[in-house]
């Protein structure tokens, strides 16, 4: 049987999911992210930023050459450019945030440490699925380190931003889907990886239904007390295998395209 064709860049809407928000604007338009100075684009404030994730852990060469590749500035409002290469996560509008570079890079190197990946320092993820477009920033540094990257986006404004922001980079192999991610994206099943930026009571079976079997999802998930954690779930022959990590600070997954 032909394999059916896969959606370029941007994915245009399912006939459902158009109906449901044909002619809809988001109520206060988000504005571009815009490019900044010539100095914060300078190759060497990226570099200080990679030099000081490596200090604080991140070890595989692949991720620190993606975060030193893309220039986060042209993702965040021109209010906040001058703390684009600080550690910190900042406002994107609609209540989201950009991650701060330090958990991008832990989620990306807990990514490219899947069992299938062993051994292959070199090499790259298959496709992946990002859950949580947001500007944008994190499905450039996954071009760099995966062969094709689907990113889906419930908030219309976001979607529009993260087209705009990623426009001057020419990415091919990434596509963006306004869509509900709890869902995931079948349509680009089966994944080597699923990465979430947002986090919620329980891993959805539809992303775990949508993984290759030797895949991995990293995401943020309700732990013991109120709080997320980092959980790692590994899909193999035999089952899945979970693993709870470290405490971290999403913003919460829902449902729907608003």
């Amino acid at each position: 049987m032909a394999t059916p064709p896969r959606p370029g860049f941007p994915v245009r809407l399912t006939p459902t999911a158009s109906a449901a928000t044909r002619g809809r604007l988001p109520a206060a338009p988000l504005r571009p992210s815009v490019i900044a100075t010539p100095s914060m684009a300078s190759d060497a404030i990226r570099a200080r930023m990679v030099q000081k994730l490596a200090v604080q852990g991140i070890g595989d060469g692949r991720v620190l050459r993606a975060m030193g590749t893309v220039e986060r500035h042209r993702f965040v409002d021109s209010a906040l450019v001058n703390q684009a290469y600080e550690d910190t996560s900042l406002p994107i509008g609609l209540g989201q945030t950009i991650s701060k570079p330090n958990v991008v890079a832990r989620m990306l190197e807990l990514l490219l440490a899947a069992p299938a990946l062993v051994g292959k320092p070199d090499g790259k993820l298959g496709r992946v699925l990002e859950i949580g477009t947001g500007c944008g920033y994190q499905a450039a540094v996954l071009s760099h380190v995966a062969s094709e990257v689907y990113s889906i986006e419930r908030l219309r404004g976001l979607h529009e931003k993260a087209r705009v922001n990623l426009r001057h980079f020419r990415l091919a192999t990434v596509h963006l889907i306004l869509g509900d991610g709890m869902l995931g994206y079948p349509k680009g099943a089966p994944y080597a990886g699923i990465i979430a930026a947002a986090g919620g009571e329980a891993i959805p079976e539809a992303w775990i239904d949508q993984l290759a079997v030797g895949g991995r999802i990293v995401a943020p998930t309700h732990s013991v007390g109120g709080g997320q954690a980092l959980v790692v779930i590994d899909k193999t022959a035999r089952g899945l295998e979970r693993r709870i990590l470290e405490a971290v600070h999403f913003v919460p997954l829902k449902s729907g395209i608003a």
